[in-house]
């Protein structure tokens, strides 16, 4: 078994999957741990995937998932987490606006007992080294409240891409998760509330990257729609008729 799974989804990503997979490597390497970095496509139309390709020559530990339509962010997620074979599941995004090596905080974290570590923007003692344009960042922070409301996690950065899961939580979790949305995030967190998982807000450093697939208002209609059925699958206990 791996030490270690990286994570990646990737969506029309060609002008800087490389560099962020050069970095990685790079990274983990350095740490000489047994790693894989598994890139899931998410049915670019860029070349996202050829660019993948053309790097596995030189990183035999890249592998590259294909879903042969754009399905979505959490779709991308859940087919990553589900193929890895690490002990332990790193989620990261493309961009890597919180840097790789933040990756050391989350194994202190999960070393004290924890299941899960979720990287935090908005934790005290987070450091935003480049800001997003004042209209998104207000929007990320009134997401964050409303989404709150309708179903409450007691996190105040659900939606940073930097995540750390133990084998078990993530095989258990991601096979639950029915968003392919955005905010599948919130779906994870509140099904590992359910199931007793131990998890932690860590603060991590963060800079904005341009290039967000995100458009706050074309989407937004979609993911109030999207926690809302979060809220309702909870309360009818749809997660766990299958046993």
């Amino acid at each position: 078994m791996k030490d270690l799974s990286v994570v990646i989804p990737a969506y029309n990503e060609v002008n800087r999957i490389e560099r962020s997979l050069q970095r990685i490597q790079d990274y983990l390497t350095g740490r000489k741990l047994a790693f894989e970095v598994l890139v899931v496509d998410d049915g670019s139309g860029d070349g996202t995937a050829g660019v993948v390709e053309k790097i596995r020559s030189g990183f035999p530990e890249l592998k590259l998932v294909r879903l042969e339509r754009n399905q979505g962010k959490g779709a991308a997620v859940k087919a990553g987490m589900l193929a890895a074979e690490g002990k332990f599941i790193l989620m990261s995004d493309a961009d890597l606006s919180t840097p790789i090596e933040e990756l050391e905080k989350m194994e202190k974290a999960l070393g004290q007992g924890f299941d899960i570590a979720i990287g935090s923007r908005r934790a005290s003692g987070a450091r935003i080294m480049r800001h997003q344009p004042w209209l998104r960042e207000g929007i990320g922070v009134a997401f964050g409240f409303l989404t709150g409301l309708i179903v409450p996690t007691g996190f105040v950065d659900t939606q940073c891409g930097f995540k750390y899961f133990s084998r078990e939580a993530a095989q258990k979790l991601f096979s639950l998760q029915t968003l392919k949305g955005l905010p599948f995030d919130i779906e994870i967190l509140a099904l590992a509330e359910r199931l007793g998982f131990k998890i932690v807000e860590v603060p991590v450093n963060w800079l904005d990257e341009a290039g967000s697939k995100v458009r706050p208002f074309a989407h937004l209609p979609r993911v109030i729609r999207e926690v809302l059925q979060i809220r309702y699958n909870l309360w009818r206990g749809k997660y766990f008729e299958k046993g």
